[in-house]
């Protein structure tokens, strides 16, 4: 039913992902050769410059192209119950009951990229079922986006006048994961000296003539200002992608998956009952300087090779 567009199925078939059920990677597994048609596009940013707006004024745009737009909106969880506030779609107002847009929040669940994996999975799952154009928005976490950068053809790194964010840009990770920015509220004192900031660092950035020219774009999302320049910014990284650059940085992404996948699996093999029990009934003797640390990794290591 997923492949039919129906949106409960789609709605349980992330769900599924999201608790881990047993036959949840079945479904991941059929649903893949159906994927691959969905363009994604990364929305990042630090906590408060109105990622949600953009992205809500973002979906409007596309739809008013009448095409389908599935929305994954990350949210942090809480250290204490897990849970998370999920509130991005309070803020988005415009397509929220629109039946050819999805929106999906999503906990972090502790991913320090500012996007869990599961989100990835459930954007294999929107791609399957026919959207067009997938926004992922991450938790925002101000310097750790990096996980977008793997996820999404396009990344937008959303910033604001204040709070430092012309320092906030120059720190390489961010820099680098950009595929242009766009400074939001730029009615605010010192937009204009943010951009001029931003674009004299992005002048540092190693280029050649056929390398992608990175710019930045100022916005009053919350009236709906500057999303049209947003748009067309993104097609036109998306045309230069198709060039010659679109294939490798999926090619990119799906070696990155695949690890992903193993080392998840080889985590939850690893740490079986027994040996976790090996690990509490040890521990003391690391505690009390019988046993190093890497003793007993070393040990736990080569009973699983053993196995």
């Amino acid at each position: 039913m997923v492949l039919k567009r129906d949106r409960r199925s789609v709605a349980r078939a992330i769900s599924s992902v999201e608790n881990e059920s047993p036959d949840s990677m079945n479904l991941l597994e059929s649903l893949y050769k159906h994927t691959g048609h969905a363009y994604r596009i990364g929305v990042t940013g630090p906590p408060g410059a109105g990622k949600s707006t953009i992205t809500n004024k973002l979906a409007k745009h596309y739809r008013c192209k009448n095409l389908r737009v599935g929305i994954i909106a990350v949210d942090p969880t809480s250290p204490f119950t897990g849970g998370a506030l999920l509130g991005d779609r309070v803020r988005m107002t415009d397509v929220e009951l629109d039946s050819e847009v999805f929106i999906r929040s999503m906990a972090s669940r502790g991913s320090l990229g500012g996007l869990s994996k599961k989100a990835k999975e459930a954007a294999d799952i929107l791609d399957a079922a026919g959207f067009d154009i997938i926004i992922l928005e991450t938790v925002g976490v101000g310097q750790s986006e990096l996980d977008i950068a793997g996820a999404a053809d396009t990344t937008i790194v959303v910033l604001v006048p204040e709070s430092g964010d012309g320092i906030q840009a120059m720190k390489a990770g961010l820099m680098e994961i950009a595929d242009f920015f766009v400074l939001n509220k730029a009615d605010r004192p010192g937009a204009d000296q943010a951009v001029m900031s931003i674009k004299m660092i992005l002048g540092f950035r190693p280029h050649n003539e056929s390398s992608w020219l990175a710019d930045v774009i100022k916005s009053q999302a919350n009236e709906g200002k500057g999303i049209e320049e947003v748009a067309e910014f993104v097609e036109k990284h998306r045309k230069h992608l198709e060039r010659g650059g679109l294939e490798q940085r999926r090619r990119a992404r799906l070696k990155s998956r695949v690890r992903e996948i193993v080392e998840d699996r080889l985590h939850t093999d690893f740490w079986n009952h027994n040996r976790s029990d090996v690990l509490e009934k040890k521990i003391e003797q690391v505690i009390t300087r019988q046993v190093s640390p890497y003793e007993l990794a070393n040990e736990l290591i080569a009973d699983f090779k053993d196995l």
